[in-house]
């Protein structure tokens, strides 16, 4: 069974609205969610002892998603990840984005879904979270309708996103959670073991836009196929953090992604998705700066994110998975993040 309540999380500043937490409770998993940016602010999950601790960087507090950082927890779109130089051209018009993130336009502009109030209904086992994206917002053309579904059964929380436009658009959305196994406001992952079910992952310059290479991963880095213990697997291929989009087979069926398992707690988490990648950021930008639940910090590497999604940029790659939703189709992803304990 699981439990659905209600709540107030906050007021935005002049008038804008109220801020709603909703609680998803079942035996193994206590997960709040809220309308500001469809954002996951805590995830509880039992260790082997069968003690209790939340695996989710963020805020205790309405004001500390309103300030600048880096999408703990938020859902972010309408594009996910990074479009180079902000521009991309569709039908012979050139669209110009904001470029927040170098020369680059991230995760949507300078006011993506991450940072706008969504519409909220509960439902018996979650809660469905609605808006409309007017045209031109953030660049983008078209209207864009967008639901996304959070449902709790057991220890898997299923994440659903669906979208309908009006006008041809790019469309990428994920969730941007930011996990600890060991607990929030541990100081590093260094000892989670990662294996990604990916044999291609996507090199990137140095703006961290993909090459346009898709690169196999075997004899690099880049082959988690097999458990790695993180900071050993850092230390070893001498790279600074992982930050890049893994290639999974292409399938519209629920399929493994990736494993994160933490010897120490016992806690397994296990991301399934229907999307053709996942991006795998280790917080690399993570500067300990920002105060978060119980005053914990995060500095960098305290917290890995599997964001499943299209692969970035796809909008200006012709041989990338196709990102591009038009009029009369639907956009309908879904990806299932399962907790267990080894």
């Amino acid at each position: 069974m699981t439990s659905v309540t209600r709540a107030v999380f906050g007021d935005l500043p002049s008038g804008e609205g109220t801020v709603e937490k909703f609680q998803l409770q079942s035996d193994l998993l206590k997960v709040d969610i809220i309308s500001w940016g469809c954002t996951i602010t805590a995830l509880e999950v039992k260790d082997r002892q069968g003690r209790t601790s939340d695996v989710v960087l963020g805020f205790a507090k309405l004001e500390g998603y309103l300030q600048k950082q880096p999408y703990f927890g938020a859902v972010v779109g309408r594009v996910a990840n990074r479009i180079a130089k902000g521009t991309f051209t569709l039908d012979g018009k050139e669209y110009k984005l904001a470029a927040n993130n170098g020369p680059n336009s991230l995760h949507g502009g300078v006011r993506g879904f991450d940072k706008v109030l969504w519409t909220p209904q509960v439902l018996s086992n979650g809660v469905e979270f609605s808006r409309i994206s007017p045209d031109g917002e953030e660049g983008y053309p078209g209207e864009l309708k967008v639901w996304v579904t959070y449902t709790l059964d057991g220890g898997e929380l299923m994440v659903n996103y669906r979208a309908q436009a009006n006008q041809t658009t790019p469309v990428n959305l994920t969730n941007h959670s930011y996990f600890n196994l060991a607990g929030q406001g541990s100081p590093n992952i260094y000892d989670h073991e990662v294996t990604i079910e990916a044999d291609a992952f996507l090199p990137v310059d140095e703006t961290l836009i993909p090459t346009g290479e898709v690169v196999p991963v075997q004899g690099t880095a880049f082959d988690l196929r097999k458990p790695v213990e993180l900071g050993k697997h850092l230390q070893e291929s001498h790279i600074n953090g992982f930050d890049h989009n893994f290639c999974l087979k292409g399938s519209k069926e629920k399929r493994f992604c990736a494993r994160v398992h933490h010897a120490g707690s016992g806690r397994v988490l296990e991301v399934y998705t229907t999307q053709p990648g996942v991006q795998f950021y280790t917080g690399n930008f993570l500067d300990g700066m920002l105060k978060g639940k119980s005053g914990a910090v995060y500095p960098k590497h305290s917290g890995f994110c599997l964001e499943t999604q299209n692969w970035p940029n796809a909008v200006n790659q012709p041989h990338f998975p196709p990102v591009l939703l038009r009029p009369g189709e639907e956009y309908d992803h879904t990806t299932w993040f399962k907790f267990s304990v080894a």
